[in-house]
């Protein structure tokens, strides 16, 4: 995998980077051969909090993450985590849908049990048990049908505020395409539309 770390509003030292590089190789061991990836970090400041994101970009997959703490060491360690629980929970969905070869679950090291001995013999037992049993089930408890009206941007942030949602699904004025608006977690809005 190659790394790119950059940091906002701090300096990415090399203990840090080393660190980062270190927790996120962890990773590797998921999967059946190295994935070709470019692992995208970002470290940031906020006031007293330190925030890393982390993007992993593969072919039939994407892995993102995202971590506050205080510590940016302690964040690094917490964000690695939320990747292991993503990366599980998809290997047990595919492996459960998917039985043919040449699928997703390829990538995936299909040797688990030997992996959780390898960790709790290394004296990491915080990462020794990854029980498969407990990985819920993506139900959809409920579904809603609604007409889109042709709105800018701004509109839908109104419309989403006004509603107390943290999203809204609308058909962009300007270019005919069905976008999303969404409030992030610094206050700020984003927007999603379609290449």
């Amino acid at each position: 995998m190659n790394y790119n770390i950059r940091g906002e509003n701090l300096e990415v030292t090399p203990a840090l980077k080393t660190y980062v590089e270190k927790k996120v190789s962890k990773l590797e061991r998921y999967f059946d051969t190295t994935p070709v990836a470019d692992v995208h970090v970002k470290l940031q400041k906020q006031n007293s909090d330190s925030i890393i994101e982390v993007t992993i970009p593969m072919p039939q997959l994407l892995l993102r993450a995202e971590e506050n703490h205080a510590d940016m060491y302690a964040a690094v360690d917490l964000v690695v985590e939320k990747l292991e629980r993503q990366i599980r929970k998809y290997k047990t969905k595919v492996n459960r849908k998917f039985r043919q070869n040449g699928s997703v679950k390829q990538l995936f090291n299909n040797n688990i049990e030997s992996l959780q001995e390898q960790v709790a013999q290394n004296g990491d037992p915080s990462n020794a048990e990854f029980p498969e049993d407990t990985v819920d089930e993506l139900d959809v408890v409920r579904t809603k049908r609604f007409n889109l009206k042709p709105m800018d941007a701004e509109e839908a942030i109104l419309q989403m505020d006004m509603l107390g949602h943290n999203f809204f699904v609308f058909s962009n004025a300007v270019n005919g395409d069905t976008s999303v608006v969404y409030k992030r977690k610094d206050g700020k809005y984003g927007l999603i539309e379609p290449e």
